[in-house]
């Protein structure tokens, strides 16, 4: 699947299928330099195993293409997959970037899992805030903070498109749940709000899809985002949206791979240390309710 558009950009969508992520490489085609976004780690809950199959497609595309990396960007620390971004970056170069954020968020899930990690961003390369500009050859991102979902959540916009993260799903799906450490119905609200006050036409890539009874879907737009079934539902009012946002949360469970990925997310992809017996290790906190 792939999209280009008029102002010399090229969107190319990559689905990985076990975890609903959408993965983009953004093309300036005039200069052949390019930013990966959203990249996902394989990762085997049961077994432990983790590969780089899906990373490594980012990798060809990028290589067969003869394109030079010069982003690799994190709409926020996911904990539904883990990030190849690390990889990505000893295979092809390119800065890590996120929004400042994640220091919040890194202090938050450093005390919860005792993690013995400098809660500043230093992992990454950038930390990006508003209105921040990031050159793609001669295009560039601009850096938009949608909050809600996380404190760390940006949206990257360049030339007519919109990379938007876990704010909206697609139109038939509703927007992202808001019950995270930082997460705010309210604060969603208003990012859904600012990202539907785009011009129609504009683009906006999703970082997920379920779907049930049709294909994948990485694209929508903003006029089709303003019938999001959540959006709409609340009628503009945002006490009707947090109402509706918050009482679906209480029901969902915790993500499946929450634990591993954010270890992982929130170190830029790093991982921890080999232990002693020349092992890595991912901790799972644990607590014991009694009858």
């Amino acid at each position: 699947m792939s999209a280009i558009n008029s102002d010399n950009i090229s969107i190319t969508p990559f689905y990985h299928q076990d975890t609903g992520t959408w993965s983009y490489v953004v093309t300036d085609q005039p200069t052949g330099c390019c930013a990966i976004i959203d990249p996902v780690l394989d990762f085997d809950l049961t077994s432990g195993k983790a590969s780089f199959d899906s990373a490594q497609q980012l990798i060809e595309h990028v290589q067969s293409n003869q394109l030079k990396l010069e982003w690799i960007l994190e709409t926020h620390a996911h904990a539904d997959h883990l990030t190849a971004a690390q990889y990505i970056k000893q295979e092809l170069g390119g800065k890590i970037a996120i929004g400042a954020g994640i220091k919040d968020v890194q202090q938050h899930f450093a005390n919860t899992l005792n993690l013995d990690l400098p809660a500043d961003g230093s992992q990454f390369d950038i930390l990006t805030h508003k209105g921040d500009s990031l050159a793609l050859g001669e295009s560039h991102f601009i850096a938009h903070p949608t909050p809600g979902h996380t404190d760390d959540s940006m949206s990257y916009e360049i030339a007519g498109n919109i990379f938007i993260g876990d704010t909206f799903f697609h139109p038939d799906l509703g927007t992202a749940r808001c019950d995270f450490p930082g997460g705010s119905a309210d604060k969603l609200f208003q990012s859904l709000t600012f990202l539907t006050s785009f011009p129609e036409t504009f683009n906006l890539w999703l970082c997920h899809d379920y779907p049930k009874d049709r294909d994948a879907v990485a694209r929508t737009t903003v006029a089709e985002q303003r019938e999001n079934i959540h959006f709409k539902k609340s009628g503009g009012n945002p006490s009707a949206y947090a109402k509706l946002r918050n009482e679906r949360d209480s029901t969902l469970s915790v993500p499946r791979l929450i634990y591993p990925s954010l270890q992982v997310n929130i170190r830029a992809g790093q991982f921890p240390e080999d232990e002693s017996n020349g092992r890595k290790y991912l901790k799972i906190p644990f607590s014991l309710q009694k009858p």
